[in-house]
């Protein structure tokens, strides 16, 4: 576990350290990345996040998914002692969650199984689709039920990152879900299921 938080806290200040330019950069260059995917098509049910300061923009990908008539949820923490997150529709009102995160404040809801592909925050992935979050738990739990499937592991976990922000190798623990792929700025990297 204090591998994970060193290495944690290593990938964020490299994160942290990118110019405004380079962030900038790097959310238009995923966004024209995913635009030229198969990924996006209308009525997909489609799992986005608002982003915070030091993460990657995701308005232009989330413009990106309206304006190609995708159906959009946001993740909302239900219980922060449970760490448990659902999706719901973006609208009008937001509510900010303890983490300062904004969040769809409306009573619909969705689970993570119900949707198709889902765009996940990430402090830092491995060659083998190994992903390193903030270490609460939140998106692990929610789509843990992706452990016990056998044929079709949907949705589609895809992982957005700064290129700085990849290593050789992340130990994973029993609770870890591996991503299908991640878009960086440097292109694609697709680790498994890209055919289902």
């Amino acid at each position: 576990m204090t591998d994970r938080r060193s290495l944690r806290t290593t990938l964020r200040a490299a994160r942290a350290g990118l110019s405004l330019l380079e962030r900038r950069h790097a959310a238009e260059r995923i966004t024209s990345l995913v635009a030229q995917s198969h990924w996006l098509k209308p009525g997909i049910r489609l799992g986005l996040y608002v982003s915070v300061t030091e993460e990657i923009d995701t308005s232009p990908l989330i413009a990106l998914a309206m304006h190609r008539s995708a159906e959009i949820f946001l993740p909302r923490i239900e219980s922060h002692r449970d760490r448990r997150m659902t999706f719901s529709p973006p609208g009008p009102r937001r509510r900010y969650n303890r983490y300062g995160i904004a969040e769809p404040d409306t009573t619909l809801r969705m689970s993570a199984s119900a949707l198709q592909i889902i765009f996940i925050p990430l402090v830092g992935f491995d060659t083998r689709g190994n992903r390193l979050g903030m270490g609460a738990g939140f998106y692990d739990r929610a789509l843990a039920f992706r452990r016990h499937r056998t044929h079709w592991l949907g949705p589609r976990l895809i992982g957005i990152a700064h290129s700085c922000q990849q290593v050789d190798a992340i130990d994973p623990t029993p609770t870890d879900i591996p991503l299908d792929a991640v878009v960086t700025e440097r292109g694609i990297h697709v680790f498994r299921g890209e055919n289902r």
